[in-house]
């Protein structure tokens, strides 16, 4: 395989037709990197696929009621993150670890008919839009998300270095969103309409609007989702 700084980070060969890894529990963000663990059998078919291809994979959300019909096609919601295997490990047993990165929001137009054991849809890149602000009220919107980030959520040791470094970096205001995004320990539906907001000040403001909520603010969530650990299929 490539080395890991050989990946494409870029979308250019992205060819309108996704393979749909969906999880009831998970929502990637561009820009963040997800490890996981692939078991079963469709998916495992889902991955050397994207191996032999153009190493993409689009992570979607299962909508609630998923558990009547895991096993065939639960409906999802409309946006998923489109994310490129950088690593990966076959073990023993046959099943993966892999590094997922996120790299764009896309809106799921229509599902395939099965073609193979997984899911497939035909989907469109989602493009962030920043509005027209100046230059000084989108630092100090980043600014005041980076502090109000930090004072909510009592980073672990482990997280502390590696997570200041991000939010302390002068990141543009799209990626500083998702980064936080990812973090927060949301509900899963919560972080759908996160990643479904493409107007980067809308969501800057919504992130703003949850810290600012007594008792809504995540007291663990550092703790439990950053550096990730690996998510089972």
């Amino acid at each position: 395989m490539p080395p890991f700084d050989e990946i494409p980070p870029t979308i250019d060969d992205f060819s309108g037709t996704v393979r749909l890894f969906p999880l009831p529990d998970l929502v990637l963000f561009p820009h963040v990197m997800q490890p996981l663990h692939i078991f079963e059998p469709r998916y495992r078919d889902l991955l050397e696929d994207a191996l032999e291809d153009d190493r993409l994979i689009a992570m979607s959300l299962l909508r609630p009621g998923w558990e009547r019909e895991y096993e065939g096609r639960p409906p999802l919601y409309p946006v998923a993150c489109l994310g490129r295997v950088t690593i990966h490990r076959r073990l023993e047993d046959g099943t993966y670890n892999l590094l997922l990165l996120g790299l764009h929001r896309v809106r799921l137009i229509r599902e395939l008919s099965p073609r193979r054991r997984y899911r497939e849809a035909h989907a469109e890149l989602c493009d962030d839009y920043v509005p027209p602000l100046f230059v000084e009220e989108q630092k100090a919107l980043a600014r005041r998300l980076r502090q109000m980030f930090v004072k909510a959520v009592p980073l672990i040791p482990e997280a502390k270095e590696q997570l200041g470094e991000l939010i302390d970096a002068d990141l543009p205001l799209g990626t500083l969103t998702d980064l936080v995004s990812y973090v927060l320990d949301l509900e899963p539906a919560e972080k759908h309409r996160l990643l479904w907001e493409t107007n980067v000040y809308r969501r800057a403001k919504l992130l703003i609007e949850h810290l600012a909520t007594p008792n809504r603010a995540c007291g663990e969530c550092a703790a439990a989702g950053f550096p990730p650990q690996f998510s089972s299929n």
